[in-house]
């Protein structure tokens, strides 16, 4: 049976670009202006303050994770705040060692490693669809340990670096959309998976996403009448269960135009439509490009 998050981190194509050391001690704080991309920090050791834009601070400790899935304004500070010093990350050169914020000498009072990567697959808003804008995660020392390791590789040329860096960074993403489910669930494909009535829908609508499902039918596998379950679907994943299908057949069909040697008749074909204007004519009503134009633009 098909796993919808293996599917979704597969799509995604994540690859690491940058990771850095951090460590502060006495009074400092620095403020980081929106950037857009997926970004990650674990707390290495020690207790740092993290805010950012939209929802309260919070106090990070030791072992802690946090993912921003688009990464919005922040601010990071020490237990002894000072006025924030002021960074644009994309404009910011890239430090060649680990940055130190407040009183330099001395042993830090918390270190992190922070890092972002960005995603091969033309799907920019995927990530965030599934998550709240900051996840945090406590208590699961894997995610830690393997952010550990991404900072080690990214540290070192090693032969395959680049093959290991992909790796972890994918590791990473799946333990940290498996540690955000539970009763404060976000809406999106992480919310159905946690519901132990729409997850086998979802399976089976991963699995098979060129059948010519009907709402009926999906609601049989999840043991539900169709009107129960198109209400619980609806409300769970923020879309109807049609316009969700919808968007995983676009979404597919994209990678197939963008990555494989396949006419627009077979990638229609394999994402459940029965002739190419039918599949051109959807496509270009959701992607806002024809399915010729995409592929020639993905080249």
């Amino acid at each position: 049976m098909s796993d919808p998050l293996t599917d979704v981190v597969h799509l995604l194509r994540p690859r690491a670009v940058f990771s850095k050391g951090i460590g502060g001690a006495g009074a400092w704080a620095v403020r980081y202006s929106e950037f857009g991309e997926p970004s990650f920090c674990a707390v290495l050791e020690g207790r740092c303050r993290l805010a950012v834009d939209g929802h309260d601070a919070i106090t990070l400790e030791a072992d802690d994770f946090v993912l921003l899935p688009a990464t919005p304004g922040f601010t990071l500070s020490g237990e002894e705040a000072d006025t924030p010093t002021h960074i644009d990350p994309k404009q910011a050169p890239a430090p060649t060692a680990e940055v130190r914020h407040g009183v330099q000498d001395g042993p830090p009072d918390v270190r992190l490693l922070g890092g972002w990567f960005l995603f091969d697959a033309d799907e920019p808003g995927l990530l965030a669809s599934l998550l709240p804008a900051l996840v945090h995660v406590r208590g699961v020392a894997r995610l830690s340990q393997l952010v550990r390791m991404l900072g080690e590789e990214a540290g070192d040329d090693r032969p395959g670096r680049e093959v290991v860096l992909t790796r972890l960074v994918e590791l990473l993403l799946v333990e940290a959309l498996r540690a955000a489910p539970g009763r404060d669930a976000p809406t999106g494909l992480l919310g159905g998976l946690a519901d132990a009535r729409l997850a086998p829908a979802l399976r089976q609508l991963h699995a098979h996403p060129a059948r010519a499902w009907t709402v009926a039918q999906l609601a049989d596998a999840a043991a539900l009448s169709r009107s129960a379950f198109f209400d619980r679907f609806t409300r769970t994943l923020g879309v109807a269960p049609m316009e969700y299908l919808l968007a995983w057949r676009m979404a597919l069909a994209k990678d197939l135009l963008r990555r494989h040697d396949l006419g627009i008749a077979e990638t229609a074909e394999r994402v459940g439509y029965a002739s190419a204007s039918t599949f051109s004519t959807a496509f270009s009503r959701h992607v806002g490009r024809s399915p010729g134009r995409y592929a020639r633009g993905g080249s």
